[in-house]
């Protein structure tokens, strides 16, 4: 069975890496929400790990590239928000064991 949109976002997405953590942005918690609207228009909410975060000029430009280039998405818009703030609690397990969380 073929991959439903979303889970190609998703997958796409567990290629992008915050610079400063060996870890995706998906496992880390950084994506909030994503949404497959009608005729393939994808809309992402994400936030990242501080508001100076050096990537924050790059990461959602990267996101935005990278699910734009999905076979079928029809067009991207990446937010970016702050609230709530990103904590480690919003990691996964994964993302938590390989830092030395957990």
């Amino acid at each position: 069975m073929e991959d439903s949109m979303e889970e190609k976002v998703i997958k796409e997405l567990q290629t992008v890496y915050d610079p400063e953590i060996p870890v995706n942005i998906f496992e880390l918690g950084l994506i909030y929400k994503i949404e497959v609207l009608e005729g393939n228009y994808v809309k992402i909410l994400m936030t990242l790990t501080a508001p100076s975060c050096p990537a924050a000029q790059t990461l959602p430009v990267e996101v935005d590239q990278k699910v734009r280039a999905i076979e079928g998405v029809s067009d991207v818009e990446v937010t970016i928000t702050w609230d709530p703030p990103w904590d480690k609690s919003m990691m996964s397990e994964a993302a938590q064991l390989e830092l030395g969380f957990l």
